[in-house]
Order: C-alpha cells, then sequence, then structure tokens
C-alpha cells in the first residue's frame, strides 16, 4: 500500500492521529484527510478512471432531500414537497479489474482498520453487493447532486479527479438531528437564504474524506466544462453480509446479478 498511501503523513497505525480523526467525525460529521494519497496514485487513478468511464451506467432522478418522493400532505415550500434533481455515472465493482489499484485500496485490510478506528466502531465489514461495494462515480457537464441526506450513518469516498468548472461538495453541517427535523434550517438553505449555513469541503485529488450524511444536508454543484469529475465510493456496513435491494441495483447500474430475475424484485 506504501505506492498508493502516502505513509509518511499518514500512519495508518498511529493512535494519537486517529484520535484527533475520530474526534473530528463525532462533532462535526466530517474528516477531511487532504494527500492521503502520493501523486502518483493520485495519477494512476485517473488513469484507470478514463478507461473505467465507457463501462458507467447513467441515471437521472428527481427526488426530495430525504430521497424520497414529494409529500403533497406538508405546505407548499416545505423540504417534504421541495425536489432536486441528480445525474451521475456509475462504475460498478464487478467492473473493476482485478489489478485495479482502486480494488487493491477497497480490499485493503490496513484500510479497512484504519477507516473502522476512524469511525469509532468495534466492528466493520466490506458491503456485500456486487455492484455497490466499491463504486467509482463520474459526473461530465451539466450533472450535479441535489441538495440530500444519506440514509446511512457514513460513507467513505476519495477524490481522484476535479472538473473545470464546479464540481464543490457543499456541507449544511448537521442541520438536523434524531430529535429535530429543523425543518425551516433546512428551508432556508434549499431556498439560498442560509449562506452561513453552508460550507465547501475541500475534495482536491488524493483525498479521503470520511462524511455523516444523514444529520448533514449535502449536494456537488453542477460540472462545466469537458473534465469529469471522478470520485471512489468505498462501501462499508457494521453487519456482514449487507446488500443492497435489485430495485436500487436496477436504477444506478441498470441490471442485476446473473439470476437476480428469477426472484422477483424487493423494494
Amino acid at each position: 500500500m506504501d505506492d498508493l498511501i502516502d505513509s509518511d503523513r499518514y500512519d495508518l497505525r498511529d493512535e494519537s492521529s486517529i484520535r484527533r480523526f475520530l474526534e473530528s467525525f463525532r462533532h462535526d460529521g466530517v474528516c477531511v484527510l487532504p494527500g492521503f494519497l502520493t501523486d502518483e496514485a493520485v495519477d494512476a487513478l485517473c488513469r484507470e478512471s478514463d478507461r473505467l468511464a465507457p463501462l458507467a451506467h447513467r441515471s437521472s432522478t428527481t427526488a426530495s432531500p430525504y430521497l424520497a418522493p414529494v409529500d403533497e400532505s406538508y405546505p407548499e415550500g416545505h423540504p417534504r414537497r421541495t425536489v432536486s434533481a441528480s445525474s451521475v455515472e456509475v462504475v460498478a465493482y464487478d467492473q473493476f479489474p482485478t489489478d485495479s489499484p482502486l480494488r487493491r485500496l477497497y480490499e485493503s485490510d490496513d484500510l479497512l482498520d484504519f477507516v473502522r478506528r476512524c469511525l469509532g466502531l468495534d466492528v466493520l465489514h466490506r458491503y456485500a453487493d456486487p455492484f455497490g461495494a466499491l463504486n467509482l462515480a463520474i459526473m461530465r457537464d451539466g450533472d450535479r447532486l441535489g441538495w440530500h441526506f444519506d440514509m446511512t450513518d457514513f460513507v467513505v469516498s476519495i477524490a481522484i479527479q476535479t472538473s473545470d468548472v464546479g464540481g464543490d461538495f457543499e456541507n449544511a453541517k448537521q442541520i438536523r438531528s434524531v430529535t429535530d427535523e429543523h425543518y425551516a434550517d433546512v428551508a432556508e438553505v434549499l431556498n439560498g437564504r442560509r449562506p452561513d449555513r453552508v460550507r465547501t469541503e475541500p475534495m482536491t485529488p488524493g483525498t479521503l474524506m470520511l462524511f455523516n450524511g444523514r444529520w448533514s444536508m449535502h449536494r456537488v454543484t453542477e460540472i462545466h466544462g469537458p473534465r469529469p469529475r471522478y470520485v471512489a465510493l468505498l462501501a462499508y456496513d457494521t453487519e456482514p453480509g449487507t446488500d443492497s435491494s435489485e430495485t436500487l441495483k436496477l436504477s444506478r447500474y441498470g441490471r442485476l446479478p446473473a439470476g437476480a430475475h428469477t426472484r422477483g424484485i424487493d423494494s
């Protein structure tokens, strides 16, 4: 892994550093580690992403910030009735070759243990989804991700290449909580009236980010220019054998694992 991770800057076994990263994640809901990968690794991942990009499946969706259809029981202008558009291309885990440097990163036990400790977890498992365990997200001119909350407690990402213009990761940090949805604050951010609540996380190439998007509303601003934005998404879960639904697979990847059609589509 020394040819990929900048081990002079990030010692995966250094207890004091891991405590700092865990404190940042718990306090802010995000931990950003710039320069986690070496410059040579970033160059290699850019070349790999260029090769894999033609395999990607494109999806476009509209949904509320809660990744659900609008709820018309709420009044006009309420976040539950607000819709935003998203478009992205995704390369699935099974499309990465066995000698892929991104695959080597994801399948590294050392990285798995480092992520586990930075998240403050007792156990952590790689996702069992044959498509979703490791993804390359590609955004091109005109693509964006609308404001939304995640449905999981954490996301692990690696920035590989930025777009010419746009593609900023904007974060309304911990704008809601388990006891209060703070709908008024969410609505103000959605309407652009609270720029003070939004910060841009520095996703320069080679950055590893641990992010809890369940409580922080976030988006990726519209991409402009011919250079695509590349981000790797590494999926883990606290339970072994976790998989996504077949409905989600069809939406995100446009296909199902071999034989899945015989079981029907779950929700």
